[in-house]
């Protein structure tokens, strides 16, 4: 019996070794064009190695690795990052008991990443296009304020969710019924308010003859606090010039970290946006007006407001079905002037700037979501060669794919009979 015993805390031991290693598990990517969007720019024949979901080395003196992959000259990037979506929240718009992103009675608090769903099939189609995580925001409801954004890696697995209540989500601009003034005034008065409800309590905690509990604040008090402390961002719905201006004046006198989202006057005013250091989210194939407020939409805002030194994120405009098609709206943006840099910038590096996102790099001690390409990425004829998720190689095969696949088999069996 003894021997038994220790037979069998040999092999718990020997898994527990085993499992430790499988964890450990390195990879290292040479041979490869790297586009870092770093300073370090565009490396040529270089090695990336990562390690634990992190890059740990880049052109290391000494190549050790359990897993060595030649790229043979392809082009590596960071994983691209969509924004602005409901992905994991809605599988089919037209069926209402498949879309999870708004609620009538949605406020401020709204956490819609309690149902997200990573095994949604439009991941890993989503996949296919290079995107490694996503901004997802929810719809809301009535209220001006719409709920708080999270952020979710593409990997389909349980814990994909990487961050919630990332950031507040606004929409303002065009009303249908009643004002847009009205909303700017509850939005700078509320603002008032909790900066006066902050002072005063700090001043209840320096007198030491108040001895009373302070009270506890609302959760949504909470959430403007944060904003108020810079906490969590505050990413605005809006178009016209002069409510960004507005915007800008809050941010100015709260000290919001601020983005903005659509901001089609954004041109008008991109020397103002600049210096307040404020990002901008927008859609590259916006190109006529969808209203009044929208009047400036140009295929060629992005490249102008870059030239004025604003931070450009590149969205596929709340279209979460084809968030695959990113890279393509990347290319369209090149063509009609954006640097190709700055193209790779917009759907990487700036969007994970904007929403506090640890990828959109390749660095080391970043998070290990990369992207081998068969070629330029914003060619229609390239595809993804290869995809890494917090260091985990994934596959691109989506249900389109099964389809394909099902539908092309060779069979004297009509097709509808096939598996």
């Amino acid at each position: 019996m003894k021997h038994l015993k220790l037979f069998k805390s040999s092999l718990i031991a020997l898994a527990l070794t085993s499992s430790s290693v499988s964890f450990a598990q390195s990879i290292a990517i040479t041979n490869a064009t790297v586009h870092t969007v770093t300073e370090q720019g565009i490396l040529n024949n270089a090695t990336v190695v990562i390690e634990d979901g992190k890059v740990t080395a880049i052109n290391p003196e000494s190549v050790t690795a359990d897993t060595v992959i030649d790229a043979e000259g392809k082009i590596l990037t960071p994983g691209f990052i969509g924004s602005m979506n409901q992905l994991g929240l809605v599988e089919v718009g037209a069926v209402s008991r498949s879309r999870d992103a708004s609620d009538k009675k949605a406020d401020i608090t709204f956490d819609a990443s309690l149902a997200f769903n990573p095994r949604s099939s439009v991941i890993p189609y989503s996949r296919k296009g290079g995107i490694t995580s996503n901004v997802v925001v929810p719809r809301g409801g009535e209220s001006m304020f719409k709920g708080q954004t999270f952020v979710a890696d593409l990997s389909g697995e349980f814990d994909s969710v990487r961050v919630s209540n990332n950031a507040v989500i606004i929409d303002l601009g065009a009303k249908s019924k009643g004002s847009r003034a009205l909303d700017l005034q509850k939005l700078q008065v509320k603002f008032e308010d909790a900066t006066k409800k902050l002072a005063k309590a700090k001043k209840k905690a320096k007198d030491a003859k108040d001895k009373k509990e302070a009270k506890e604040p609302s959760r949504e008090d909470k959430v403007i606090n944060a904003l108020l402390a810079g906490d969590k961002a505050l990413v605005a719905y809006a178009d016209r010039a002069t409510d960004l201006l507005a915007l800008l004046k809050l941010k100015e006198i709260f000290s919001l970290d601020l983005v903005f989202v659509g901001a089609a006057d954004s041109v008008l005013i991109a020397d103002k946006i600049a210096q307040a250091k404020v990002p901008v989210v927008m859609a590259a194939l916006d190109n006529l007006p969808g209203s009044f407020d929208s009047l400036h939409a140009s295929l060629e805002n992005a490249a102008k407001l870059t030239a004025a030194g604003v931070n450009v994120a590149l969205t596929v405009d709340g279209d979460t079905h084809n968030l695959y098609q990113l890279r393509f709206h990347a290319g369209n943006a090149v063509a009609n002037g954006l640097s190709r840099d700055a193209a790779l910038a917009a759907v990487t590096a700036n969007v994970a700037d904007a929403f506090n996102v640890d990828s959109g790099r390749i660095a080391v001690g970043k998070t290990a979501d990369l992207v081998l390409w068969s070629a330029d990425p914003f060619e229609l004829s390239s595809h993804v060669a290869k995809i890494w998720i917090d260091g985990k190689e994934v596959s691109t095969q989506s249900r389109q794919d099964k389809l394909r696949d099902r539908y092309m088999q060779q069979s004297n069996m009509p097709k509808s009979y096939l598996k």
